[in-house]
């Protein structure tokens, strides 16, 4: 067996190794998620009532995939406003994320205090400190919601003096109002984009001053390749996190059909399409990023 191990090439070795890492993933999620998976679509085709053994199930179809789709008012809207949302919010974070963590990374003066401020909003999104945030939050928008919208028609005023297009005029006036959301979200990636900056060997940056690059090229012919897939591996994080935020309208929606008005079917329904639409948006961000990426050996 150790005369096979050590004939396998370097490729071979790699893959092995893949594999034992995420060995955990693969049986966390059959023991872990595979099974309340098919419970769940279980319970989504299902009429689901509490008995005093347990509860029991009657076999509806996809009825309750055609209320949450039909007859309920709220899904469709809550659903269509949080994938908008999320799909403008994606560039917005990574660009955001990216320009902080460059900023970061250069010598100066009180780096390390910068660095930590910029991690703040993990912790003060977490638990009680989150909902006091949101209070706050909605306190300051009430009460300035008057000069928010003053602001906003200056900006985009500002924007249709420079002839920009009115789309990118558009997106940039909805990202601008979106910035505390942008912030709490740009923490992590902020961290990862970092430290793929730290990793990017020196010697490659003297080799290019050397033979006379400039910064910008240095940037697109160094730094941006070797870690591009950080952009992907940020891109995959922030739309996850997004669908499953605190304060993700959708997912408080369902949570109170379910818990508030007991209509698990319906609720379950709307969880399966919700994390359908999650695994698509996943799947073609990752198919058009992953053929972009640099992958040093």
């Amino acid at each position: 067996m150790k005369r096979k191990l050590f004939k396998l090439s370097l490729k071979q070795k790699q893959n092995y190794t893949g594999y034992i890492w995420v060995a955990p993933f693969i049986i966390g999620f059959i023991f872990f998620f595979l099974a309340p998976m098919l419970q769940s679509f279980r319970f989504s085709v299902s009429e689901l009532n509490f008995t005093t053994d347990g509860y029991e199930l009657k076999y509806v179809g996809l009825e309750n995939f055609k209320y949450a789709l039909t007859v309920d008012p709220n899904f469709n809207q809550h659903f269509t406003e949080t994938i908008l949302g999320i799909l403008i919010n994606i560039p917005a974070v990574i660009l955001f994320s990216f320009f902080i963590a460059s900023v970061l990374n250069q010598e100066f003066k009180g780096r390390t205090l910068a660095r930590a401020i910029f991690f703040l909003p993990v912790i003060l999104t977490a638990g009680v400190l989150h909902e006091l945030e949101v209070e706050d939050l909605m306190y300051l928008i009430t009460r300035d919601r008057g000069n928010i919208l003053l602001s906003a028609a200056m900006v985009r005023d500002f924007f249709l003096d420079m002839r920009l297009p009115r789309a990118i005029i558009d997106y940039v006036i909805i990202a601008a109002s979106n910035i505390p959301q942008i912030i709490e979200y740009s923490a992590i990636p902020i961290l990862i984009f970092l430290a793929g900056l730290q990793s990017v060997p020196a010697h490659l940056y003297e080799c290019a001053k050397i033979e006379g690059a400039t910064g910008w090229e240095m940037f697109w012919k160094i730094t941006f390749p070797l870690v591009s897939p950080l952009f992907l591996t940020n891109v995959i994080f922030i739309t996850v996190y997004s669908f499953t935020a605190p304060g993700n309208s959708l997912v408080g929606y369902i949570s109170s059909l379910t818990w508030g008005r007991g209509i698990f079917g319906v609720s379950v329904a709307m969880s399966l399409m919700y994390f359908l639409a999650i695994s698509l948006i996943l799947l073609v961000v990752g198919f058009i990023l992953e053929r972009n990426v640099f992958y040093m050996e």
